[in-house]
């Protein structure tokens, strides 16, 4: 360890006795933080809930290697790879969070900074990474055995720090990546056998930089996607390769997309039934023009505190800017069963990339899109774990949020650096999963987890509470669980439901509520979500639904 690299340490340890990075907090902040493993093996760089409670996770396999050996003495045999030609450890793992057990799983090709998503059959797709799985396709089925098949050559182009979005007709767009200006998709059938060129990536890029990687993609309610890369964005007609509206910059344009790495959401869709339905996205944090170059040089400048949110349903959109009360990059940000945003992991100066982060930004904040500007941050408890480059964030199913990964370094480093390699994974309890609710708390009764469910269709959600019901303080949520990486989670996106009559009594404390399905796929593409009841903001544990 460096003479600077020790007195930047004790700098930190300084900073983390002394409080949750000096914020001023006139009460307790509220969520709770619990440790699930104190080490997994691998550093969870990318993750996926699946429909079976299962999440897998994933590094890269050129770090050397893991922590978590292979079963039954077997090994992966690479002539390629950069570390290890043979290598008996895994760099995948699949997590069952119902027994909070783990299993090595056996990923053959580099998948260093690739993208993937769930398809509509439950399956998850994984595409591209680095070196010589920079084309390759991966599958995994949601079962207690299954383990990653690989599809050679199963990719047009590399795909290396790209963006992968679930579509309405149930394929994937596979979006980007580092010296890509286009897009394809998976599977390959028909049209979409082809590669698209995509001129805004060309025009997003910086010279030396980049700042266009993993680009921010959200599906619309026209069916049109939302693309956002270095400090801008455009509406596109994929089908038609045809930019529909070019968005203003971002006020002051700075760059969020990686290496700058903010974090992006799209806001929860509500009014679902109406003639216009509204969608707004936010981008928070990041590091201000110019961060990677400093840091690279030693100098790591202060991230961004500003989010900036725009509706982009409106014929004349304009950015919004509000301030977070934590200058954070390389954040990650989930949906809540609520309508709140989590807003998580990260540092609060430097920017992406190795050795580039600072000064952890422990605490997360919660967004309240709802409530006026001004007044929708909140503080929460923070973790004892900094959680840095390489980091995710994912929404399981009883409403907690999976926390793993951080992994600064060329290879893994567990001792003498100033950011270890991190094994462990945690858990964080937003305050709605505090103990004084449970009197509050909804548990649905029907209909049964993985029920299939239509289009447009009245779906009739039936539920307890064992204290005094508000009635009108009840909605019903519908998640779709992300792939993150890089401070993006893709084809992540919440719906709240809307209702088809009032809340009823059908039982003693046993109540049902109608509510409407999403009415097409440019609402909510075919696939597994969480369902969830929420009563006084207090969510149910969900139910696995199938939509279809």
């Amino acid at each position: 360890m460096t003479r600077s690299s020790i007195l930047s340490f004790l700098l930190w340890q300084l900073l983390f006795a002394a409080g949750p990075w000096c914020l001023t907090l006139t009460h307790a902040a509220p969520g709770s933080w619990q440790l699930l493993q104190k080490s997994i093996g691998i550093a969870a760089m990318h993750m996926q809930l699946l429909h079976n409670d299962r999440v897998v996770m994933f590094d890269r396999t050129d770090f050397g290697p893991s922590k978590l050996p292979l079963p039954n003495g077997k090994c992966r045999r690479d002539p390629h790879d950069t570390a290890l030609k043979v290598d008996c450890t895994a760099h995948s793992a699949e997590y069952d969070v119902l027994t909070n057990t783990f299993r090595p799983l056996n990923v053959l090709t580099d998948v260093w900074c690739s993208s993937g998503a769930a398809m509509p059959d439950g399956r998850l797709i994984q595409t591209g990474g680095f070196n010589d799985g920079d084309r390759v396709v991966r599958v995994i089925q949601p079962c207690a055995t299954c383990d990653w098949q690989e599809i050679q050559n199963g990719l047009l182009a590399r795909r290396w720090y790209a963006t992968n979005h679930l579509l309405p007709d149930g394929k994937q767009i596979i979006i980007g990546g580092r010296q890509q200006f286009n897009y394809e998709y998976y599977p390959k059938t028909g049209a979409a056998k082809n590669l698209y060129a995509l001129p805004f990536l060309t025009q997003t890029y910086d010279k030396n930089i980049e700042n266009n990687l993993y680009p921010f993609v959200h599906l619309n309610v026209d069916g049109n996607l939302f693309i956002f890369a270095n400090n801008r964005a455009i509406l596109f007609d994929y089908g038609a390769n045809k930019v529909v509206k070019t968005y203003p910059t971002i006020p002051g344009g700075d760059p969020r997309s990686y290496p700058s790495t903010g974090s992006s959401v799209l806001l929860p869709l509500r009014n679902l039934q109406a003639a216009a339905v509204e969608a707004d996205v936010l981008v928070c944090g990041g590091a201000p023009k110019g961060s990677y170059i400093q840091a690279a040089n030693g100098n790591y400048k202060t991230a961004l505190n500003t989010c900036a949110r725009i509706k982009i349903t409106d014929p004349a959109p304009q950015w919004v800017m509000e301030t977070m009360p934590i200058a954070r990059v390389m954040g990650d940000m989930q949906l809540l069963p609520d309508g709140t945003v989590l807003i998580i992991n990260g540092a609060s100066s430097g920017s992406a990339g190795w050795e580039n982060g600072r000064n952890p930004a422990l605490n997360p904040v919660i967004y309240q899109p709802n409530t006026a500007i001004g007044k929708r941050f909140e503080v929460q408890n923070p973790t004892t774990i900094p959680r840095m480059y390489h980091s995710t964030a994912i929404l399981l199913r009883d409403c907690r949020v999976l926390v793993a990964g951080s992994n600064p370094h060329q290879k893994y480093e567990f001792t003498g650096v100033l950011f270890p390699t991190e094994l462990r994974v945690e858990a964080f309890s937003p305050a709605y999963l505090d103990a004084k609710f449970a009197n509050l708390r909804p548990k649905i009764l029907a209909p049964a987890s993985q029920a299939k469910i239509g289009y447009g269709q009245k779906l009739a959600v039936q539920f307890s509470v064992t204290g005094a019901l508000a009635a009108k303080a009840v909605m019903v949520t519908m998640v779709a669980p992300s792939f993150t990486t890089h401070s993006f989670s893709m084809s992540h996106r919440l719906l709240v439901l809307d209702g088809a009559g009032p809340v009823t009594n059908v039982g003693k404390l046993t109540y049902q509520v109608e509510v409407m399905t999403p009415g097409s796929g440019n609402l909510a593409p075919s696939a597994y979500y969480l369902l969830f009841v929420v009563h006084q903001r207090i969510p149910s544990e969900g139910i696995w639904v199938h939509l279809q």
